[in-house]
């Protein structure tokens, strides 16, 4: 059967027809490797594209990638998307001794992945020209990209952060009565702020508990084997049923030392590490939040500046002075940028609904998954650990009674 072709035109198409497959972009971060020694020392990792996106180099595509390169990434998107939610990278580790550690690296891997492919999966991020950039270009061209940012480009992730800061502290200014108040005034976006601000905390706290299970988990795991170790060398003391008993206890309690470990290990991976992520994404939001906030000042400075302009013209006019034709065009030109700062702002307003919709949707999901392995592992390490007791139940009652 032949297929309509999905851009509206009335041609037809092979359903074998490369044209016919829809649009996609898929990106795999992995095979961390560390290169260098020494605090030059860093983690690169291959980073494959594939796609069917005509304006890229070809299907399949494999470039060698550091985690700076991805702050170059996440950068250039922050500066010139205004009003979306930049997907946000891993915190760079400051703990030098285990930067380089397996479960470490094997975090920061995943966490990477799922910034690329946030970023790849957005209608509007994927067509980004430094995206392709940083999923094509070699690794010569990429450095060069990085070295010749400069200004905006040349902030570190945390400067991002003192935009909203620096918001915090213009709003301390009003309290204080240093400064006017230049602020929105929307129920809608009051409610939303409140909303992200309430959903850090909560998240904050969520994480920071998941945390703890974690580590109660590693350390029941450890107390686990090393008792087991302990009564199995008790049972090579002893003889008969009593230390065969022992050895057995021994044999399930190593056993279920190691699935303590691997389940604690799943359990930071699938359900504190994704907890950790969406207060990452809350930072991120904030961001935005802030950016929002100096567009608007913006607009509205200029708003009354046009305003005090306009007057002075208008006196200019009466007096039918000299400096009416440059008092006229400096008039135009302040319009014509109190016009873009007004387009500015409405379209951070306009993609900031967007994507606040776009954001809980991904959340629900994301969420849901999360508490879904936490449920699902627990249960399976509360099987094996009912099992393997259960197992020794009549050999231990036997002893009890002979």
């Amino acid at each position: 059967m032949q297929q309509r072709s999905p851009n509206g035109g009335g041609g037809l198409q092979s359903p074998r027809s490369p044209s016919s497959q829809p649009p996609f972009l898929s990106v795999s971060v992995s095979d961390p490797a560390k290169m260098g020694n020494g605090v030059q020392a860093y983690i690169s990792y291959k980073v494959t594209t594939k796609t069917n996106f005509p304006e890229y180099q070809g299907p399949e595509k494999i470039v060698i990638r550091r985690y700076t390169d991805f702050v170059w990434l996440c950068d250039r998107l922050f500066e010139k998307y205004k009003g979306i939610f930049i997907p946000p990278l891993p915190e760079k580790n400051t703990v030098e001794k285990f930067r380089f550690s397996a479960e470490f690296i094997e975090m920061r891997r995943q966490a990477l992945d799922t910034f690329v492919n946030r970023i790849a999966s957005h209608h509007e991020l994927q067509q980004s020209e430094d995206l392709r950039t940083f999923l094509q270009a070699d690794e010569q061209t990429m450095e060069r990209a990085r070295s010749q940012d400069t200004g905006i480009f040349k902030k570190k992730p945390s400067d991002l952060m003192q935009i909203f800061r620096d918001v915090q502290s213009k709003v301390t200014d009003v309290v204080l009565g240093k400064e006017k108040p230049v602020e929105e005034s929307n129920p809608e976006y009051e409610k939303l702020k409140r909303y992200i601000f309430e959903l850090e905390d909560h998240l904050a706290e969520a994480q920071k508990h998941a945390y703890r299970l974690v580590k109660r988990h590693r350390e029941l795991g450890q107390s686990l084997g090393d008792f087991g170790k302990a009564v199995k060398l008790l049972g090579a003391c002893e003889g008969d049923a009593l230390g065969t008993a022992f050895s057995e206890l021994g044999a399930k309690s190593e056993m279920l030392s190691v699935k303590l470990q691997r389940e604690a290990h799943h359990l930071l991976m699938n359900f504190e590490e994704p907890l950790k992520d969406y207060v990452r994404a809350v930072e991120s939001i904030k961001g935005t939040i802030a950016e929002r906030a100096n567009a608007f000042r913006q607009q509205s400075e200029l708003a009354e500046m046009i305003k005090l302009k306009e007057i002075d013209l208008n006196k200019l006019r009466l007096l039918r002075s000299e400096k009416m034709l440059d008092a006229e065009h400096e008039y135009e030109e302040l319009k014509a940028d109190g016009e873009e700062a007004t387009k500015r702002f409405e379209t951070i307003v306009r993609l900031m609904n967007e994507e606040i919709v776009r954001f809980q949707d991904q959340k629900t999901r994301d969420m849901g998954q999360a508490f879904h392995e936490f449920a699902k592992g627990q249960a399976r390490l509360a099987n094996a650990i009912a099992d393997a007791w259960r197992s020794l139940i009549p050999k231990l009652d036997s002893l009890s009674v002979s």
